[in-house]
Formats: structure tokens, C-alpha cells, sequence
């Protein structure tokens, strides 16, 4: 089986790491120039709460060559038209693209290449890019894991082919239920990894600090609102059922959930966000995919989001160079806690 990861940045390298430690021939792809050479010179390597370094096999995109029967996709998703349309000929027959990707990427991929094609992954843990060839893996050993579901058309026997791969790193649930899976995971990225970017820190500057705490419950219940009224049914993230731990209607259950947020962070306290690390480097993030998708379907479902548009307000200002992260910033979500 050839496979390759498409967009080998943080992540990509990490997980491409591992399957290559455990015997997968995997092509780690990325156009990052210094990147790739610092791989090709150095193996990957990766630090935090794991220490390796592995020998990889790096490559730039027209270095490609195909069939590939696996692709993971793990660029940012606002270029996909253009990526996937680029990726779509060097599937092979039976070929599948796992999108990794945050948000709810899985439509706009099978438009282009088909829904028998296209599976669904969801990533349960952070990572960083230090530089060039180094990664820093911020989530706990034990937390790590991924969800994964294929759209009509995926038989069984290919996600159980994807599924033995991605074991060579972490545990891996099919899940029959991938847009439940992926309003989870958004409900995470839009809720830490938003307002950890307006607020220029990582997971546990939001969950560990009062005021962000506050914002941060706030933020989940509009996102469980908006999931609900869309007809998606949340699924359990690591066995916990976030809707049940999050979600309230009364100031009680409001403040018990502020209490439980530290808690459920604590293995992941030290990732980084991506759109933050962006935003330092100087490129656009992905705030439409995140905290403006929750935007865009609570107006079409006639749900308010005023702290995920809020947070979406802040990030762009922050993408132009109007307002630096800063946890300063939280002064702009105070009106929403009183």
C-alpha cells in the first residue's frame, strides 16, 4: 500500500514519524523548502512528551508520483479546491483521501473526488513546529487518538485498511457517527484553540484562567446550540460526553462547568494553537473553518453566536495586524460574563 501525508507540518510529522518508526513506508509531503531538507538531512524530530528522531522519507509536492491507495490531508482548509483537485489524479482506483483537517472539511472534498473516496478523521491531540525538521508533541502519550468515519460508499474493509495504519501511532475509533465526531472537535477547536488565539496562548491559558474560563463554557454552549439545531448528535470525545459536562441552562450548571474545564485540559494545557502559530508566522489561518463555521450555521439555523463571532472578529484583526494576541484581548469578551 503507498500512502503519503499531504501538508507534513506539525502534525503531519508527528504522525508521519511514528508510521514510519513502525514500519509504514509513508512520503511526508510539504513545500516548505527548509522543511523538507531539515528532513531529509536530519530525520524527523520530535520532542515534548515523546523524544525520537526518525529518518523519513521527504518530499515536495512535484516530487509526487502516483497511484497512492491512502493520502492523509493535513494542509490548512481554506486551500482545498486547488489541493485536492491537484491530489485527485494520483489516487489510485481504490484510493482514498483521510482528511485530518479541522472543521467539517468532508463535503467540500467529495465534490471534488467523490464521497467514495473521501474519509473523515478527527485528531485528539496538538503538536508544534519548533523549526524547520523539529516538532514538539504537546498532548500526553495516554491521550492521544483518532476518530475516524468514511462517507457513503467506504466500505468497511477500506476504513479498517486506514484504520491499521493510523494504530501504528494511537488507538482509533470508527466512528459511525463522523459529523457528530467532527461538531466535537469543533466545539474544541473554536472553544480553546479560538479564543487561545485571541488571547495570544495555549489550551491552558484558557482553560486555567478565571475570565477565559468563563468565556470558554460560554463559547461550548453556543457551539452544542448550534450543532443540535443542525441535527447533529455530539459524539463522545475519549469516552466523555461533552455535551453532558458542558452544556447548561442555569448559572449552577454554568459554574460547575467552569469548574470541570481545567480538568478535562489538563493533558493537553500545553498545545499551541495552530491559528496562533500562524498568525506568529506571519499566514492566514483557518478562523472561517473553525469559529466562522459555527457562525455560519447559526445563522442559518437561527441560533446566536455572539462569542464565536466575537472570536472571529478578534483572530482577522489579529491576521491584518490590527490587534496583537495578547491576553489583553479578553477585554473584549467581558460584556458576555457579567
Amino acid at each position: 500500500m503507498r500512502c503519503a501525508i499531504y501538508g507534513a507540518g506539525s502534525l503531519g510529522t508527528v504522525l508521519g514519524a511514528y508510521l514510519t518508526k513502525n514500519g509504514v513506508p509513508v512520503e511526508l509531503v510539504n513545500r516548505n523548502k527548509a522543511h523538507i531538507e531539515a528532513l531529509r538531512r536530519n530525520g524527523a524530530q520530535i520532542s515534548g512528551t515523546v523524544e525520537m528522531t526518525v529518518p523519513v522519507n521527504a518530499v515536495f509536492p512535484d516530487e509526487m508520483v502516483g497511484p497512492y491507495d491512502v493520502i492523509f490531508l493535513m494542509t490548512k482548509q481554506l486551500h482545498n479546491p486547488e489541493v485536492v483537485t491537484f491530489l485527485k489524479p494520483m489516487l489510485s482506483d481504490e484510493g482514498v483521501i483521510v482528511t485530518l483537517q479541522n472543521g467539517i472539511p468532508e463535503p467540500g472534498i467529495a465534490e471534488i473526488i467523490g464521497e467514495e473516496h473521501t474519509v473523515g478523521c478527527v485528531v485528539e491531540w496538538g503538536a508544534t513546529l519548533a523549526e524547520p525538521g523539529k516538532c514538539v508533541l504537546t498532548s500526553e502519550p495516554d491521550s492521544l487518538s483518532f476518530h475516524m468515519g468514511g462517507m457513503r460508499g467506504i466500505t468497511d474493509e477500506k476504513l479498517g485498511e486506514v484504520k491499521a495504519l493510523l494504530e501504528k501511532m494511537c488507538p482509533v475509533n470508527i466512528e459511525t457517527n463522523l459529523i457528530g465526531a467532527r461538531w466535537s472537535k469543533l466545539l474544541i477547536n473554536a472553544t480553546f484553540s479560538g479564543l487561545g488565539t485571541a488571547l495570544g496562548g495555549t489550551f491552558g491559558d484558557v482553560s486555567g484562567k478565571k475570565l477565559p474560563r468563563k468565556v470558554a463554557v460560554r463559547c461550548m454552549k453556543e457551539c452544542i446550540d448550534v450543532g443540535r439545531a443542525s441535527g447533529a448528535t455530539f459524539a463522545p470525545v475519549q469516552g466523555k460526553d461533552i455535551t453532558k459536562l458542558f452544556y447548561y441552562k442555569g448559572a449552577l450548571k454554568r459554574t460547575f462547568s467552569e469548574l470541570l474545564v481545567p480538568i478535562a485540559m489538563k493533558k493537553h494545557v500545553n498545545i499551541v494553537p495552530s491559528m496562533l502559530q500562524d498568525i506568529r508566522n506571519g499566514k492566514p489561518c483557518e478562523i472561517g473553518a473553525i469559529n466562522g463555521v459555527v457562525s455560519e450555521f447559526g445563522r442559518k439555523f437561527n441560533v446566536p453566536t455572539p462569542i464565536n463571532d466575537r472570536i472571529a472578529e478578534v483572530v482577522r484583526k489579529e491576521e491584518s495586524g490590527e490587534l496583537k494576541p495578547d491576553p489583553s484581548n479578553i477585554r473584549f469578551f467581558t460584556e458576555f460574563i457579567k
